[in-house]
């Protein structure tokens, strides 16, 4: 059902993690945003990868622009009222751009963004061969992005590329210094173990951090409880639903071209009546005839 997103939910999302970890599914439309929510999600995340290649078709190379993403993401807050973080890359430039940034997905309901220290055009965080800017870069980018906000609740977080490319001492320095910034919280991209989460974790005591669980990466696959055991606030999938949904897209196509019907998919689909009940036909029904 479309609503006006939610109240304050970047004060909401910060009540979800000091009770707990926040597990966000990853989403890349609108749609994807409110199964999510119809499943059980108490929160989801926007990936930026995944909105490239789903909106743009292409890769994750800072092709996508601000006006897309924030659509996208208002789309999604309209729909799935649940807080929503959002992917917001490198800021789509320096200093002022970030400011716009804020000012753009504040608008579009989210409960906060993540900016990273990559150098534009950034990389998948899983590649070889980034390249990271200036700490004292990154630290005007984030001073710009919390004097845009207008709540001070929208959470920023401050994503560090610097394990792959100066080491993980490198990327702890890098953490403390854009906490020191006013960065709400800190996403470490790019660790290889369970044992440097805890060295991370333990290098930034009381900081609000995120774990990215993404799947073929340089990350091993660790589940949402342990990473809360290592004392993590937040978990995303970022690409998780894309990765799933192509492989049943690229397959159905392919059997669709050998046999000329897709009558051996009828039992692997959502029927009518399932995805009218996922975008709650009957309420618009019932809402429009009350209006009428």
């Amino acid at each position: 059902m479309i609503r006006p997103p939610l109240d304050r939910p970047g004060l909401v999302l910060r009540q979800m993690w000091s009770e707990g970890i926040v597990v966000m599914p990853g989403a890349f439309s609108a749609l994807t945003a409110l199964s999510a929510y119809k499943q059980g999600a108490k929160a989801v995340y926007l990936s930026g990868g995944a909105i490239t290649n789903s909106v743009v078709g292409v890769p994750d190379i800072a092709l996508i622009t601000l006006a897309e993403m924030s659509g996208v993401a208002a789309r999604a807050c309209q729909v799935a009222p649940v807080p929503i973080l959002c992917d917001s890359d490198t800021g789509f430039g320096e200093a002022w751009n970030v400011a716009r940034t804020v000012i753009e997905m504040e608008r579009a309901g989210l409960a906060g963004i993540h900016l990273e220290d990559q150098v534009s055009p950034k990389r998948c965080g899983h590649l070889d061969g980034k390249e990271v800017i200036a700490t004292s870069q990154m630290q005007s980018k984030i001073r710009a992005a919390v004097s845009a906000k207008r709540d001070g609740s929208f959470v920023i977080i401050a994503r560090t590329d610097a394990r792959g490319v100066e080491g993980l001492g490198a990327a702890i320095d890098r953490a403390k210094a854009y906490r020191d910034v006013g960065a709400d919280a800190i996403f470490p991209e790019g660790l290889i173990s369970m044992e440097e989460f805890a060295e991370f974790r333990a290098a930034l005591p009381g900081v609000p951090l995120l774990a990215n669980m993404t799947e073929f990466g340089k990350t091993p696959l660790i589940s949402a409880s342990e990473f809360e055991s290592l004392g993590y606030q937040m978990v995303i999938f970022p690409v998780t639903a894309l990765r799933v949904m192509l492989k049943a897209v690229e397959e159905f196509y392919r059997d669709l071209l050998e046999t000329g019907s897709q009558a051996g998919w009828i039992d692997r689909m959502r029927t009518r009546a399932e995805l009218y009940e996922t975008i709650d036909y009957d309420d618009f029904t019932r809402l429009d005839q009350e209006w009428s």
